[in-house]
């Protein structure tokens, strides 16, 4: 862990922004120029120059790219070889640090695996204690669960942690009765609730874990400056074993420090929120940061779906500084496994960010923050972008191969030859493809001048073969992800709401079956336009064939990529490494420890907790039978005054128990049955009435 260099002093730090803009600008211009002067031929068609424009947005977002890259690059060669001490963190305000507070852990929580969610918890804390100072920090789990078996796993889970830990008072949780605008909702419950009793809260995602040494760094640095009101630590991906998923790690790890540290240069004090991995002065939270619902229905209108990037915008916009620990490390998290679970993620996420552009030019924000909004919208919008960039082109390249070419004009004795566009249409290809590529050589130059970090990435051969590797399937993967994400911004342009399903995140492989499903329409539509141009502008098929060699291949590079035994094998070749499979940190080795404890251990989040049964599928039967069970869970149902209208429901709901089983049930019926406690308490009493010892019922199986 490093120290916070990542703070901006002095006369220099207020042209970051020009430099980098100016950079993003002159450099779009130029490569438009090129563009131009290759398709200028007798004055500019409609179509030219519509492509002109897409070329231009396309560029804008190509440059802005590798301008942050190349100035994050710049600043990371800048910072070798004199990092301070770590903690040397200077205290503007030390009367304010003198003062006793608390900081929250929080972790919201959606029908997430309850072992996966508090084995990283107990890492976490694991990793406070051996720090020597984890006083200072509570844990909250804030579950959103709707399944009724995952949330009676949480309860159990939670109240078998709290027995151990020996301090239940450091640790809460409690489920909500409705989930309430999802995620945002679930904070801004927290803040109402219990914010008064922190300063500091520090947001995690299921899937997060965090060093107790970044943790204590994120406090004393909000402590050092009482005008930050958010810190993003990045999170670097780690633990998934698919070939998929070690690429996206390694290049994760290895390209993302010097984006990361490229958007620290020029986002400086009015950087992202990212959603989790970040620690938040809950004051200003609370009093700036309630989001609206957008007028309209979903998908553009309703509740906001990526509320991370409206949260920092209205803390900035109300004065606070936001920040991005570029230079800070000790944060990481899991990713998707395979590319349909990518591209899955992907699809909930697009309709959220789709909505920014209706806060783009919303009243107070700063310009910023607009540009955030913009670069959201454009994560999403620059796919289909792409693909009407591509169809323009080819139909350009058709209107040209229909033109006959007259060599003779009027008396010319001699002819006259056409003008050839060839060289300069290449160039605007590799100048494309510089930018999108150089970065990642960048990335080798960087460990090419740290020995020490390029033996954790394997050595310097075996990271420069990875990203050659990663590069090729890059390629291969770009036009796939493209035409996923195309349909799904046509299909929320169409107002289709997705909703907020849960993410998969174990390792799982992809068969041929969901192959053919997921990726049978790319291959058709490589089949079509490969014959298509081939057959009409032979020419610009040649050219084409990247674009046609991925979705032609996506079946097998799919189910190929999802392979942990393809993964694990790239690891055994030193390929795709990084300093976490190398250097595995203490908090991942406390995480896998407690995943899979060894026999006759206590307080791993696998232990069976006050004595239940290893089969979690009868945990709902139990929550209303067990006597320990249902008093832990009646204990945690909130206080509510009954109603007629809802005694008369759980009444039907028992009555459909009674004669046809708990088979008979849905998910939402088992759910509101033990949602009240009047309700589960009749249950568990008429029951435990109607019952002769043995307690076994055939009516109600698992008891």
């Amino acid at each position: 862990m490093t120290t916070n260099t990542g703070r901006f002093s002095g006369w220099g730090r207020h042209f970051h922004r020009p430099i980098f803009f100016s950079l993003v600008i002159l450099t779009t211009l130029g490569a438009m120029s090129l563009l131009s002067a290759a398709i200028q031929d007798e004055g500019i068609t409609p179509l030219e120059l519509a492509l002109l424009i897409l070329y231009a947005i396309l560029m804008l977002w190509i440059t802005a790219s590798f301008w942050t890259a190349a100035l994050g690059f710049a600043r990371i060669l800048r910072r070798m070889g004199r990092r301070a001490p770590a903690g040397d963190v200077v205290q503007d305000h030390p009367e304010e640090a003198n003062e006793p507070f608390k900081t929250a852990l929080v972790m919201p929580v959606y029908n997430e695996d309850p072992q996966r969610v508090f084995a990283g918890l107990r890492a976490i804390v694991q990793s406070l204690a051996e720090t020597g100072h984890p006083e200072g920090f509570e844990i909250f789990v804030l579950s959103d669960t709707r399944d009724p078996e995952t949330w009676i796993q949480e309860e159990l889970q939670w109240r078998q942690w709290a027995l151990e830990l020996g301090q239940p008072a450091r640790l809460f949780y409690r489920n909500r009765v409705e989930n309430t605008a999802r995620k945002s909702g679930n904070l801004a419950d927290f803040c109402r609730q219990w914010g008064g009793r922190y300063r500091y809260m520090i947001v995690l995602d299921a899937d997060s874990i965090m060093t107790g040494e970044t943790l204590l760094e994120m406090v004393r640095r909000m402590e050092s400056d009482r005008r930050v009101a958010l810190i993003q630590v990045p999170p670097v991906p780690v633990n998934r074993s698919s070939l998929f998923a070690r690429m996206l790690q390694f290049a994760g790890s290895l390209y993302g420090n010097m984006f990361v540290a490229g958007l620290a240069y020029w986002q400086q004090d009015t950087a992202n929120f990212w959603g989790h991995n970040a620690i938040i002065r809950v004051r200003p939270f609370a009093e700036h940061c309630g989001l609206p619902q957008l007028p309209g229905h979903e998908p553009f209108g309703g509740e906001i779906l990526s509320h991370d990037f409206v949260e920092a915008a209205l803390l900035a916009r109300a004065g606070w500084k936001v920040r991005l620990a570029d230079d800070l490390g000790g944060s990481y998290e899991e990713i998707p496994p395979t590319l349909i679970d990518y591209a899955k993620r992907d699809r909930r996420w697009c309709q959220g960010n789709l909505q920014h552009s209706r806060l783009i030019l919303a009243r107070g924000f700063k310009s910023l923050s607009r540009i955030h909004f913009a670069m959201g919208v454009m994560s999403y919008l620059a796919s289909p972008l792409w693909l009407l960039f591509l169809i323009a082109t080819g139909i350009e390249a058709y209107f040209r191969s229909l033109k006959v070419p007259v060599y003779f004009f009027g008396d010319n004795v001699l002819p006259v030859w056409p003008e050839s566009y060839a060289v300069e249409m290449a160039t605007v290809l590799w100048v494309t493809l510089a930018l999108l590529f150089l970065p990642k050589l960048l990335s080798l130059v960087l460990l090419a001048f740290d020995p020490i970090q390029a033996r954790r990435f394997g050595g310097l051969p075996r990271a420069a073969l990875s990203v050659l590797i990663e590069s090729f399937f890059s390629v291969l993967l770009a036009p796939v992800l493209m035409l996923f994400q195309s349909k799904f911004v046509a299909a929320i342009l169409l107002r289709t709401s997705v909703g907020w399903p849960a993410q998969e995140r174990g390792d799982h492989q992809t068969g041929l079956a969901e192959a053919v499903g997921a990726h049978g329409v790319h291959t058709l539509i490589a089949v079509a336009a490969g014959v298509a141009t081939y057959t009409y502008v032979p020419a610009f098929f040649w050219w084409f064939t990247p674009v046609l060699a991925g979705l032609a291949l996506s079946i097998p590079v799919s189910m190929i990529t999802s392979r942990t035994s393809i993964g694990r094998l790239a690891r055994r070749a030193g390929l795709f490494m990084t300093p976490e499979e190398t250097e595995e940190p203490r908090v991942l080795q406390l995480l896998e420890e407690n995943l899979v404890p060894p026999p006759g251990s206590k307080g791993a989040a696998t232990a069976t907790p006050l004595g239940a049964t290893p089969n979690a599928r009868d945990l709902w039967s139990r929550a209303v039978m067990t006597p320990a069970t249902y008093a832990l869970h009646a204990s945690l149902l909130p206080d509510e005054t009954p109603s007629r209208r809802r005694h008369h429901a759980l009444e039907g709901l028992l009555f459909k128990l009674q004669d046809e089983g708990s088979d008979s049930l849905t998910t939402l019926e088992k759910r509101t049955l033990i949602s009240h406690r009047d309700g589960l308490y009749g249950l568990h009493t008429l029951l435990w009435a109607e019952l002769e010892p043995p307690p076994t019922s055939p009516r109600f199986p698992g008891v």
